[in-house]
């Protein structure tokens, strides 16, 4: 199990067809706070698309060249396109100095690429009780604009590239307003997935 959540892996959404796919996909990497986290430089290489899928990270070094999973000739479809850096909204308070300084590294290194950098805020009705008993307070709290502020400082992501949603995680059924939060972000992730490719495109 613990090898699986190393692992470079990547996430298609189905379309009502089981054999057909939206045509993006979601390239998941093990977060950077755990202790012994996947190594920024490894997601440096991931943002070029030298990573190849099921690569099983080393805490301890980066990806050689010579190993099998490195991707010598990456094509457009193996670089990422948006940087998406996922972090609940309840542990702002308490990330650390080298965390903030690990995403920081990697904003910058997307910047050089191009690549836009966007922030998902989870558990957002977690930190901020307005939110937690309406949804549609997310974008009205003052606490929330607060945190979203100071993260925006710390790590250099501009407000307008950070979005609070709420996850499910007891809820039998689906809540429209949950709903729609997610899909207005990846709406948003989209976008600037499409303006990426146009500008290079161009």
């Amino acid at each position: 199990m613990e090898k699986r959540k190393l692992g470079y892996s990547t996430f298609r959404i189905q379309r009502e067809n089981p054999e057909t796919f939206y045509p993006f996909v979601f390239n998941d990497i093990m977060g950077l706070s755990q202790q012994k986290g996947v190594l920024v430089d490894d997601v440096k290489l991931a943002l070029s698309g030298h990573v190849k899928e099921g690569y099983l990270f080393n805490p301890e070094s980066k990806l050689p060249e010579e190993n099998e999973f490195y991707n010598k000739s990456p094509t457009v479809n193996d670089k990422v396109h948006v940087l998406v850096c996922i972090v609940p909204a309840d542990t702002l308070s308490s990330m650390r100095d080298e965390t903030v300084q690990k995403i920081r590294d990697i904003r910058l290194e997307a910047s050089r690429l191009g690549i836009p950098q966007v922030a998902v805020l989870t558990k957002a009705d977690l930190v901020c009780p307005e939110i937690k008993r309406d949804l549609k307070n997310v974008y009205r709290s003052k606490y929330m604009k607060e945190k979203m502020e100071q993260f925006s400082a710390n790590v250099g992501i501009p407000m307008n590239c950070i979005f609070p949603v709420k996850n499910y995680h007891e809820e039998i059924d689906l809540s429209y307003d949950t709903d729609a939060l997610i899909l207005s972000t990846l709406r948003r992730l989209i976008n600037h997935g499409d303006d990426f490719i146009n500008r290079k495109a161009a």
